[in-house]
């Protein structure tokens, strides 16, 4: 029976090279190797796919042939079968009859397709494909060449076809097979269309023969790795321009190796998508982010200070280089120089004068940085340039191409940019960049117009702080003794350092006040607190204390009355918070020296005490803190101020001060005092020079608070200088005193002004004696001007009045008036002393 399946000559059934299950006749064969398809050098099949069984029947019905596949099919070996009769071995007993029909038909010639259940090597019912097929052995006996396809492979297997092709064939984006050589074997109508090419011209190309060089060399190098590796390629980015779509286009390719049922590299696909948009949305992303950091950096670093200029380098520091390669600001002259009342900008046509306050660039011509415009000039735009149109508007302009009016060749691109606040152009800022940088487009205007809008408030802010601080300045300058004041008997030296925040005015004070028989009055005060506040606070104290000075009070005195008023600004009605209450304390130090006699009196309100430098004295500084009850501040009120009395030597140094010199937050104030005496060691150099080593040895720490310094070397008067003479309350004493001027002053050589010494000294003498009591006292005082005074112990303040025609008296001081240059009447412990000035002759 086995003969009559045996293969007529023609129609030999070829062996499949996989399973060995031969083909029916007239089926495709394997091609030889010249044709053969991709993945061709380890052959594959169908078969590797689909569960599938070839077997014989013989003219009786009864298996005559059963194949290896057979075997995995039904698990049944060919020993168990050859010669059994398929339908009861395979088929359920309820479908024998219908099966042995079927099998008639099929010996009597008839071909036959269709289904039927099988039990599978695991004993599983299934459903099976058959294709049985009659034929005819070379002895002309009949038999039946059986297939067997598992049914549900098979159907699985075409919906994965379908989708495939789907997906092949529908996907929007490119697909496409090589071979293991690196050969199109198939894409897609996308790839195809993509590139502008037949399908079918693309199949049997290689990567090189369809992109550059430098991209073929990449993409095949991949396509061997992943062949090799079986590790996929994601988003292997390529550009390049096609013939059918303008403009530079870029593609994404990602590559996977395609396996075989049986895990064998069959080649390499590839899906192509077209990123341009996504390239393009991922730059504008990627500059909005950029935008924002510099917005977010803009925000961080323009605007650190209240300067003018410096606000203006932030905002250069900002844009170049990360923005822009050449930047400038220019502002209106008046923005920099205005005066208290402020003045226009700008005439309204956007000529007006400006003034470059910063430059910036790093263009590079012929190996060197192409020169920054001068910062510091002045000039005027013309009015019909596109600057001033800038400036009229105060809109931004993009200049560009040929319409850009730089004179720099190298710049290719510019914006300009009104520097607007508070509806008021203050300059202009001009943005450039240079060729081989993107020219400016929309998007860079509007950051451009909002990093400017943003240095623009700080900038104002700047010219406001600018015009109150010159405000302010002007008060504190107003408020403080010019220069270095002269005083007699004494070098003075002073310094006043503002704190460095604020309005850089403060409540700190010094003065020096002349008063009556060669003494000086030397204060040092402090304001609790700093600003323009403070230092209207003490614009007020110091004049008061002025007033009260003049009225040659003593100095415990003076700091009471002081403090009244202190307490009386406090008390504001005015004010709702309470703040004037604190605003008018304040610490303050009133000395008095007299040069005649070399003493110096001191209160202290709360102060620190002043320092003493005797160059006779011992040990290992001569510099020690003056004992001087300290006091309480003004404006506290409640206790008495009291006073001490120094005699100080000749050359000695006195010095006043505030905290701000010998206290901070680096250390504590007794460790500021040492350092001071141990800095005045060297008290014998000059006072300026010493002024500035103590500012800088002892305030290293410059602008935590406001600091005043006074420095006052005692020098001694001339022997010949001081004449002082006691005369008895007698009228002879008039004449006397006439006679002891007229002799001093001859002695002094100073003849020319005898006439008029002897008529003053003889009305204040008579005056003394008619209206005082106890002895009289003439002293008279040589130094820049002749002072002259008589004592005497009435308390009763001489006051000048206009005398009658009829009156024999009232007229001596009328006549003092007209030929003092000055004259007036103190105070003493005893009494009183009147007194008059003349100038020394040439």
């Amino acid at each position: 029976m086995a003969d009559a399946f045996a293969p007529r000559p023609g129609t030999a059934p070829v062996p499949d090279a996989a399973s060995g299950i031969p083909h029916p006749a007239g089926e495709a064969s394997v091609p030889s190797a010249g044709s053969a398809p991709w993945g061709h050098d380890e052959l594959g099949t169908i078969y590797d796919y689909i569960r599938i069984a070839a077997f014989s029947l013989d003219e009786d019905g009864l298996i005559s042939q059963w194949s290896s596949r057979a075997e995995q099919f039904f698990g049944l070996s060919a020993e168990d079968v050859i010669g059994c009769d398929p339908v009861t071995t395979f088929a359920p007993r309820e479908q024998w009859r219908h099966g042995r029909e079927r099998m008639t038909e099929i010996l009597a010639g008839k071909e036959w397709v269709g289904t039927a259940p099988y039990r599978d090597s695991d004993g599983e019912e299934r459903l099976a494909e058959l294709y049985l097929m009659p034929a005819e052995g070379a002895d002309g006996r009949s038999g039946v060449v059986c297939m067997a396809v598992d049914l549900r492979k098979l159907r699985t297997l075409e919906t994965e076809i379908a989708a495939s092709e789907a997906i092949f064939g529908q996907a929007p984006t490119g697909f496409v097979l090589f071979d293991q050589d690196g050969r199109i074997q198939r894409v897609n109508d996308s790839f195809a269309a993509g590139l502008g090419l037949d399908a079918a011209t693309l199949v049997g190309l290689t990567v090189h023969e369809l992109m550059p060089a430098k991209d073929a060399a990449r993409v095949s190098r991949s396509l061997a790795e992943v062949l090799r590796t079986g590790d996929p390629v994601v988003d292997l980015n390529f550009a390049g321009e096609l013939p059918s779509r303008p403009g530079r286009r870029r593609w994404s390719i990602s590559l996977y190796r395609l396996l075989s049922a049986a895990d064998r590299p069959m080649g390499v696909a590839g899906q192509i998508v077209d990123v341009t948009g996504r390239a393009r949305a991922e730059r504008d992303a990627a500059s909005a982010r950029r935008s924002l950091a510099l917005l977010n950096e803009a925000s961080r670093h323009i605007g650190s200070t209240l300067d003018l200029e410096t606000t203006a380098r932030e905002l250069l520091d900002v844009t170049v280089p990360g923005f822009c390669d050449v930047a400038t600001v220019d502002l209106y002259n008046a923005v920099l120089t205005a005066d208290a009342e402020g003045r226009q900008v700008d005439d309204g046509d956007g000529s007006g004068e400006l003034r470059r306050v910063a430059s910036a660039s790093t263009v590079h011509h012929e190996g060197t940085p192409t020169p920054a415009p001068e910062v510091g000039g002045t000039f005027c735009y013309p009015p019909r340039s596109p600057y001033a149109k800038a400036l009229r508007t105060g809109r931004s302009l993009t200049l560009s191409g040929p319409g850009n009016p730089d004179p720099n060749p190298l710049i290719h691109s510019a914006i300009v940019i009104p520097i607007v606040a508070r509806e008021k152009v203050l300059g202009l800022v001009q943005l450039s960049r240079a060729k081989g940088s993107e020219p400016f487009d929309t998007r860079d205007v509007a950051i451009a117009t909002e990093l400017v809008a943003r240095a623009a408030v700080c900038i104002d802010n700047a010219r406001l702080y600018r015009r109150e601080h010159e405000r302010a300045l002007i008060l504190q300058r107003s408020l403080l003794p010019p220069g270095n004041p002269a005083a007699s008997g004494l070098e003075i030296a002073c310094r006043y350092r503002p704190a460095g925040s604020g309005t850089q005015v403060g409540g700190d004070w010094f003065d020096v006040i002349p008063l009556p028989g060669n003494r000086t009055a030397l204060v040092v005060g402090d304001v609790m607190g700093r600003g323009l506040r403070a230092a209207v606070a003490m614009g007020q104290l110091r004049t008061a204390v002025r007033t009260l000075a003049m009225l040659d009070l003593d100095p415990a005195e003076v700091l009471t009355q002081l403090d009244e008023i202190a307490r009386g600004l406090s008390a504001d009605p005015d004010s709702d918070d309470g703040e004037s209450a604190e605003l008018y304390l304040a610490t303050c130090v009133y000395a008095v020296y007299d040069a005649v006699t070399m003493r110096c009196t001191i209160a202290n309100a709360g102060h620190l005490p002043p320092v003493l430098v005797d160059p006779a004295a011992g040990g290992p500084t001569p510099a020690l803190m003056l004992d001087v009850p300290e006091g309480v501040p003004l404006g506290v009120g409640g206790e008495p101020f009291e006073e001490v009395t120094v005699d100080i030597p000749d050359g000695a140094l006195i010095g006043l001060y505030t905290d701000g010199l010998v206290e901070s937050r680096k250390h504590h104030l007794e460790e500021g005092l040492t350092a001071l005496r141990t800095a005045l060691g060297s008290a014998d150099r000059p006072l300026e020079a010493l002024c500035d080593q103590l500012l800088t040895e002892l305030d290293p720490h410059y602008g935590e608070d406001d600091v005043a310094l006074l420095m006052a070397r005692i020098f001694a008067l001339p022997s010949n200088s001081v004449g002082d003479w006691v005369l008895p309350s007698e009228p002879t004493s008039v004449a006397r005193a006439r006679e002891l001027a007229c002799g001093w002053l001859a002695a002094c050589g100073l003849d020319e002004l005898c006439d008029t010494v002897e008529l003053l000294v003889s009305e204040l003498a008579t005056n003394a004696l008619r209206h005082g009591r106890g002895d009289i006292r003439l002293r008279l005082l040589r130094d820049s001007v002749l002072v002259c005074e008589v004592w005497d112990n009435g308390y009763a303040q001489p006051r000048q009045r206009r005398a009658r025609d009829t009156d024999e008296g009232g007229r001596g001081l009328q006549l003092v008036s007209l030929l003092a240059d000055r004259w007036g009447s103190r105070r003493t412990p005893s009494g009183k002393a009147v007194w008059f000035e003349l100038a020394l002759p040439a």
